[in-house]
């Protein structure tokens, strides 16, 4: 029997939400908005779905970098702490088997959501893939390594601008094809929603009349150059999910953990320089859905406890200055 991911919704939708329609046998009501008990971050809205503001991503639990027995304790832990929401793509390999292997049959309120628009070569490395046929074969494969009939959510990232690959040739695709592509699969009921990844504001301002459940660009406290996509997000209650939340190791993303006002307000408030970043994360924008990974148990529910740190207010608006 095939499992479900998610709900299986019939039909067109409207902007900010995956397509209406009735549930598949079994699933809950977490996609009518029902309220999630011990939700890490309480939680916000992702399309027609109900999640919690803490989900996880999977990339670190790619099978180079962390074991199989490893990777299904993670993500075990991770669904007992309440978390529903899990970001994952067929081109972190290994990723969507483990899923498979740790959480079937999956939770019925569980929301899976990956990426389309890259693949990996034959030898293994990070390939544009952004032709709307490549799109189509990407959310094929999605589901046969998850072994799902629908995935919540396909994020569509674009390779128009850095970090990472870049998109040439006939690689370079237009953004209202690749819609058509994405909305003919959520009437299929292939995919419950669309979202978008490393966008610009006028990007998503064209796309939104397609409805559009996310965005996911990178954005941390410290590097806010997205922040006009924020404010679109904002404007149409449309779900953010940062990528990078903490930095990263590219030169041009600082650390937050590294930040000597960061680590002065993590001492005063005996937490993690890592959880204060995630905590601002959730206080600067209520549809704010954070998916940091780790494949550390500790780090994850480190993660998890970030969802109830309640930043004073001479800490938020410090931090909210730091990138000014």
């Amino acid at each position: 029997m095939t499992t479900h991911a998610t709900r299986t919704p019939t039909g067109s939708s409207a902007p900010g939400s995956s397509a209406p329609g009735s549930s598949a046998p079994g699933s809950s009501a977490a996609g009518d908005g029902a309220r999630r008990e011990g939700a890490p971050g309480g939680t916000a809205r992702l399309g027609r779905y109900t999640v919690a503001r803490i989900g996880f991503g999977a990339m670190q639990l790619e099978s180079r970098s962390a074991s199989e027995d490893a990777a299904v304790a993670i993500l075990r832990q991770a669904i007992d702490a309440g978390v529903n929401h899990i970001d994952t793509a067929q081109f972190y390999p290994g990723c969507n088997t483990v899923i498979r292997t740790a959480l079937t049959p999956f939770p019925d309120d569980l929301v899976l959501a990956t990426k389309v628009g890259a693949e990996r070569d034959p030898e293994g490395k990070l390939v544009p893939a952004q032709r709307p046929a490549q799109l189509r074969a990407q959310v094929e494969e999605n589901l046969a390594t998850l072994g799902a009939e629908q995935v919540g959510v396909v994020n569509l990232r674009r390779l128009d601008a850095r970090p990472g690959i870049l998109a040439e040739g006939d690689q370079v695709v237009s953004l209202d094809d690749q819609l058509a592509e994405l909305a003919t699969l959520r009437e299929e009921g292939k995919i419950g929603a669309i979202g978008l990844s490393n966008v610009s504001a006028d990007q998503l301002g064209h796309a939104l009349p397609a409805g559009i459940a996310c965005v996911q660009n990178s954005y941390s406290l410290l590097d806010r150059a997205t922040e006009p996509v924020l404010a679109l997000c904002r404007q149409h209650a449309i779900a953010w999910a940062p990528y990078f939340p903490l930095g990263s190791a590219f030169p041009s993303m600082p650390r937050v953990i590294d930040n000597a006002a960061v680590l002065a307000i993590a001492a005063e408030l005996s937490v993690t320089p890592a959880q204060v970043g995630l905590a601002w994360q959730l206080a600067y924008y209520q549809g704010t859905l954070l998916i940091p990974g780790t494949a550390d148990l500790r780090h994850l529910a480190e993660n998890v406890a970030a969802g109830v740190i309640k930043l004073p207010p001479a800490s938020l608006a410090a931090l909210s200055q730091l990138a000014g």
